[in-house]
């Protein structure tokens, strides 16, 4: 262990001097400085300002701290870096300290020291204020208003007069402690901000209280009595009326109004009953002398048809001043329009046409009309009327049941206006006796059924002709009178202008009777008869039409289609492999077939795609067609189709070229090693089967190698286009030419090329 041997001296000098001493002890060195004396280097408390202001030789202190400073923080720092620092007895260099209450000392005491024997002690005294006793307003307003007397923080009581509209004031104290508290009326308020206040009604005063606390807990009350003026508001908000509509409508400044009121209201409609709302509600209002609240409701008598009467409502002021707002009902006198606006029939015409001062009118209609509506509309809504004696309302139609035919029927609608004088309209309906017409209108047979001859009234007997594969037939048939009665195969009773009926057939080659009676509304009856004869079955095996296509393009037929023709031929080109082949027949119950494609009967036309045979060959199509009754075309119809052979290739634009591999001086060898005078472009090569680049060729195309004019056996590489003879050539020149072939041919020879095969060594030197 190391011991310090050393005496420090501590001095008190205006500057620091250090003195080295080396110094053995049992055999060590240690090296000691003369330390300062023990003192701080800072002491500092925050908040608060130390007074004196420090020094390292001052102890004793004192900080001055409001009341309302609860703590502070105390930091000390040795002047020399080791020596011990205690605060209040805690070793520490920083301690925040609780003071004692308001208007006590808080005494701290900070030890510095070395050792147990040698230190030194700073005393700070915090000293903190007591609480202020300052319960004024530094100021006080009021707005809209003006404090009387003039605000002085010493008087508690002013008064504040308001007109009777300002429905509220604000407040706005202002403390002269900002640590002090206060509230206005009873509620926590800030110092310098406003507060509002709801005042009492027109004439009422309110009362504000400003309740100011110190920080020592006194109290003082200022008081504010606001005086509200009383209120000349003697208007009306509103005036609701019922029955009828304000004129003119309402405002608040008009006291005059009327209202005028039909003659006739709704049954429920007993009294006028009026609603007035004041502007202000503490005005107070009677109507017709009778005490009503704001928004209440009064009834008063309804006036008689061409009287009036008055409803008075007198509004007065809160000051005392009142208003009389006046509303004269006015009733029209009863009508005296008994006439109608319309009159219409729902059979027939009216006859003249109408007119309100016309009252007498005829209609004619046919024997089977039974009834009839008649639609009356008055021309004043508050009259009355009657049809026939019965109430009736307008614009609705009333339904009358006539008399038998060929007896007139009378109809009689009274009107009676709202005073009571009464017109009355008749219509006279004359229904016509019964009728005579026992004629059909039309007549007709389906399907494909003409009548022979063509209908006319007057004409009871027909025929019609229908295919053998018919086996029912549709009669339709109209009466001219929709009241005659229609019987025996095709019936429709009196009212129904039409009738039709499904007819039966008997087979082919016979012939059915169908019989239609007409019996017109007076019992005279005509009858017509219609022979239907189903035809035997059709021996017709013919086209009507025949056609080839290529796509949706039609091809050239030789000869020209006639039904009688059977045999015809079509050329296509050789890039073609299909066709469509279209026929129809003449007879569309027969059968027909086109290759495997079978067209049954019912439909005419038909086609079928065939496929062609190879380029250069024909195709042979068969159109098979059965008729109706089992014979068939014999020889059925064929269409031959030639498709075009190919042509032969065009002769190749370009001539074969000695690749340049195989030339005597190749890309491969030197160009100091090619043989004196040759080159790689000169076509002078020791290859005995070279190869030649030829045009690619096109499809379904073969090259071949000609030399010297003679076709030879080659090999073809597609990969490279290249052709090379299969036997070696002899030295010397040659010429080469190629060739293509396909189905259609070969072509002419290309353009030639001139190649020399040389196999001699080149000379040694």
């Amino acid at each position: 262990m190391m011991m310090r041997t050393v005496t420090v001296v501590r001095q008190y000098l205006a500057a620091a001097f250090f003195l080295v001493i080396g110094l053995t002890a049992y055999g060590c060195g240690d090296s000691a400085t003369v330390n300062p004396v023990v003192e701080l280097a800072s002491l500092t408390v925050s908040p608060g300002s130390l007074q004196p202001g420090f020094s390292r030789e001052t102890t004793q202190y004192r900080v001055d701290l409001t009341s309302d400073v609860s703590s502070v923080t105390v930091t000390a720092q040795p002047a020399v870096s080791g020596d011990t620092v205690t605060i209040n007895g805690q070793a520490t260099t920083s301690r925040t300290m609780t003071l004692e209450p308001a208007g006590e000392t808080t005494v701290v005491n900070i030890v510095v020291s070395e050792t147990d024997t040698n230190s030194r002690t700073y005393v700070i005294r915090l000293v903190r204020a007591s609480l202020a006793g300052n319960n004024s307003l530094q100021n006080l307003t009021v707005s809209p208003g003006t404090l009387a007397p003039t605000f002085d923080p010493n008087l508690q009581a002013y008064t504040v007069s308001v007109a009777n509209t300002v429905g509220s004031v604000t407040v706005t104290p202002t403390l002269s402690d900002p640590a002090a508290t206060m509230t206005v009326n009873g509620q926590a308020a800030l110092s310098g901000q406003g507060r509002v206040i709801t005042l009492n009604g027109g004439g009422q005063n309110t009362a504000i209280t400003i309740a100011v606390t110190a920080q020592n807990g006194t109290v003082k009350n200022y008081q504010v009595t606001v005086s509200r003026g009383r209120s000349n508001n003697n208007n009306l908000q509103s005036l609701g009326i019922s029955p009828g509509t304000l004129s003119p409508a309402f405002r608040a400044g008009t006291t005059g109004y009327t209202v005028n009121l039909p003659a006739t209201l709704a049954s429920n409609v007993t009294s006028i009953r009026v609603t007035p709302t004041l502007q202000d509600t503490t005005a107070t209002m009677t109507v017709n002398g009778q005490a009503t609240t704001s928004g209440q409701a009064r009834t008063a008598p309804l006036p008689a048809p061409g009287s009036n009467s008055f409803v008075n409502i007198v509004v007065v002021a809160q000051d005392g001043t009142s208003k009389t707002y006046s509303v004269n009902f006015i009733r029209a006198a009863l009508g005296g329009n008994n006439n109608l606006r319309s009159l219409t029939v729902s059979q027939g015409t009216l006859a003249p046409a109408f007119s309100a001062n016309t009252t007498a009118y005829t209609v004619d209609v046919g024997s089977g009309v039974s009834s009839i509506s008649v639609t009356p509309t008055l021309s004043d809504p508050a009259a009355t009327m009657t049809v026939n004696g019965q109430a009736a309302t307008s614009g609705q139609a009333r339904t009358i049941t006539l008399r038998e035919a060929g007896l007139s029927t009378v109809i009689n609608i009274a009107v009676t206006a709202p005073n009571g004088t009464l017109r009355t309209y008749s219509v006279t309906v004359d229904r016509a006796a019964l009728g005579g017409n026992n004629n059909l209108s039309a007549l007709s047979v389906s399907p494909a059924g003409s009548l022979n001859p063509t209908f006319s009234a007057n004409t009871t007997r027909y025929t019609a002709n229908v295919d053998s594969a018919v086996t029912s037939v549709t009669v339709r048939a109209t009466k001219a009178d929709a009241n005659a009665v229609m019987s025996d195969d095709v019936t429709a009773g009196a009212g129904t202008a039409t009738g039709q009926a499904t007819i039966q057939l008997g087979g082919p080659g016979t012939t059915t009777v169908v019989t239609i009676v007409v019996a017109a509304p007076n019992g005279s009856q005509k009858s017509y008869r219609i022979d239907i004869f189903r035809e035997l079955p059709s021996s017709n095996n013919n086209l009507s039409a025949l056609s080839v296509r290529v796509g949706t393009v039609v091809q050239t037929l030789s000869p020209t289609f006639t039904p009688g023709t059977t045999a015809y031929t079509a050329n296509v080109a050789t890039e073609v492999t299909e066709v469509i082949v279209r026929a129809t027949k003449s007879d569309a119950n027969a059968t027909m077939a086109i290759g495997s494609v079978t067209v049954a009967p019912g439909t005419a036309t038909g086609q079928a795609p065939i496929t062609l045979n190879g380029a250069g060959t024909a195709t042979t199509v068969s159109i098979s067609v059965t008729a109706e009754n089992g014979t068939v075309k014999n020889p059925p119809y064929t269409i031959t189709v030639n498709r075009a052979a190919p042509a032969a290739p065009p002769a190749p634009a370009t001539a074969p070229d000695l690749i340049p591999e195989d030339d005597s001086c190749s890309p491969g060898i030197p160009p100091a090693e090619c043989a004196p005078g040759t080159s790689r472009s000169d076509n002078v090569t020791n290859v005995t089967t070279p190869r030649f680049s030829i045009a690619q060729p096109g499809a379904g195309q073969t090259a071949s190698l000609y030399v010297n004019g003679v076709k030879v056996e080659s090999q073809f590489d597609s990969g490279a286009n290249t052709l090379r003879p299969v036997a070696a050539l002899i030295d010397g020149n040659h010429t080469i030419t190629y060739t293509m072939t396909n189905a259609g041919g070969e072509s002419s020879p290309s353009p030639s090329l001139t190649v020399t095969i040389d196999t001699t060594p080149p000379a040694t030197q």
